[in-house]
């Protein structure tokens, strides 16, 4: 027995570490944690991310059941494990969230090595959530100033304030989300905000209990992968924003991701007031998405460039590739947009509503139209720089009809700039083209692109109007009349191989 004794304290005298790991594992049921779908939980589990925090590092474990909790604070080198079949439900109380601003779910600032993992569930019960809020909101227990008034889509909400995101990382660094599953938010589902060595990997995404559920967001952050992950959900799928004039979206890496949205599949904008920088998208899978499926804006004042998408394959989304530069800002600052290069892209583009079915739809616009094209717009005197598209395959339903709106080639000048307009393809109602039109650009390079309408359209292909240093090389159409499908205005140091 000595020598039993001896050997334990050598052990741990040489290898502490391994102690120290299973000291630090904490499962909240040890600590009285109910998962009944009943008890409210809060304060145990914020009680072992604590104890946790306080010695120095450790893995809090939510183990299989349904637990409910309000919000969570995670700490510094403090992981988060959900168990398979454990259930983090979200209190379907919004006083729980705080009395005015609502507080996201789980919440971190200032911290550093945290970590989500496991193959359980975070569950916002969003649609248990909205009822005790628009209760509140009659009661008049709750201010808001939105929730009685339509906005321009006909649609009334409660102000995005009032209604919690699931999770939100701010000023943080080296956060790794791997595994889990996030369901049924009112807001953005997880926004990481000025935060550099994010990792998140394999999770999974289902909210569309509301508006504004945003799969992923990523604002102002640095050093970010997001990989193998699978999102369903109301507003944009994966999403990229920037709010500080000072700072950027900057080496950011998406790859073999799979996307539905009922807004745009992965986007860069609207909010883009410092910019982005060294990012790189492929690979991915998008499906019965309402707007584009790739949607490149820069609005806010701020310089996007360097951005590199590939290996998109997209099925019945409204819009494949959206590029915008625009200025909503009221100051002097005008944005800047360059250096895009996309290609290896195929995309099919119904003449019927993509998302249509879902719970909750994009809103269409309150205008008639046909099919609207992939587009590329600057403004006057502020032209997107240097775009390669290349190896393209787009292949439209067609049908467009000019009994149901028209805008002739010899109109170009009554189509709307909208400068400081929110950008979204519809943006400038009906366009004179049904595969491409490009407005204000400088450096424009289409590279063997092919595009298929299986109904024929009266709209002419290509639209491209104020163009500098225009390359079209191996250019196919498919379904129309070959002839006048290519419209060209205001060209510039031009360079024309048509026809594969």
């Amino acid at each position: 027995m000595n020598n039993l004794k001896f050997i334990l304290i050598i052990l741990l005298f040489l290898n502490p570490l391994v102690f120290w790991g299973q000291r630090n594992k904490i499962n909240i049921a040890h600590l009285g944690a109910k998962g009944d779908g009943k008890s409210d939980n809060t304060l145990i589990i914020q009680k072992a991310i604590d104890n946790a925090s306080a010695s120095g590092k450790g893995r809090v474990i939510i183990p299989a059941g349904r637990f409910i909790t309000g919000v969570i604070h995670l700490k510094s080198n403090i992981e988060l494990h959900l168990d398979e079949n454990a259930f983090l439900l979200g209190s379907p109380k919004r006083s729980d969230y705080g009395s005015k601003d609502a507080s996201p779910l789980i919440v971190a600032d200032h911290q550093h090595n945290i970590s989500i993992t496991g193959k359980g569930i975070i569950d916002g019960q969003g649609d248990q959530l909205i009822k005790d809020i628009y209760w509140m909101l009659n009661a008049g227990t709750l201010e808001d100033t939105e929730w009685k008034v339509y906005n321009p889509w006909h649609q009334m909400r409660p102000e995005e304030r009032n209604r919690p995101k699931i999770i939100e990382l701010t000023d943080c660094d080296t956060l790794n989300i791997k595994g889990i599953t996030i369901k049924n938010g009112l807001c953005w589902v997880q926004n990481y905000k000025n935060s550099s060595n994010i990792t998140i990997d394999s999770i999974k995404v289902e909210s569309n209990t509301f508006w504004n559920n945003d799969g992923i967001d990523i604002t102002d952050c640095k050093n970010v992968r997001i990989t193998n992950c699978q999102i369903n959900c109301d507003d944009d799928g994966i999403c990229l924003k920037s709010y500080d004039p000072k700072k950027r979206c900057e080496n950011i890496y998406v790859a073999n991701c799979s996307v539905r949205a009922s807004a745009s599949a992965v986007k860069l904008g609207t909010a883009s007031k410092g910019g982005f920088k060294n990012i790189t998208i492929h690979d991915i899978t998008v499906y019965d998405t309402f707007r584009s499926a790739i949607a490149i804006e820069s609005v806010d004042g701020g310089i996007l460039e360097d951005v590199e998408v590939r290996n998109i394959r997209a099925k019945n989304t409204g819009n494949a590739i959206f590029i915008r530069l625009g200025h909503r800002n009221i100051d002097s600052v005008y944005s800047q947009l360059r250096h895009i290069h996309i290609s290896n892209i195929k995309a099919e583009i119904p003449l019927t509503k993509p998302d249509k079915g879902y719970p909750m739809e994009g809103p269409e616009p309150d205008f008639a139209h046909n099919v609207f094209p992939s587009s590329i717009s600057g403004i006057p005197g502020h032209e997107i720089e240097d775009v390669t598209l290349k190896n393209i395959e787009l292949i439209y339903q067609g049908g467009g009809k000019n009994s149901i709106a028209s805008l002739p080639v010899d109109s170009l000048s009554k189509i709307p700039e909208q400068i400081s307009e929110y950008p979204e393809f519809s943006m400038f109602g009906e366009l004179p083209s049904w595969g491409f039109y490009a407005r204000h650009v400088k450096g424009l390079k289409l590279e063997n692109i092919t595009i298929k309408v299986k109904e024929k359209d009266y709209r002419p292909a290509y639209v491209l109007d104020d163009v500098d240093r225009l390359v079209m090389d191996k250019i196919e159409i498919q379904g129309n009349d070959a002839c006048n499908q290519i419209f060209l205005n205001n060209i510039s140091k031009t360079e024309l191989n048509i026809w594969k």
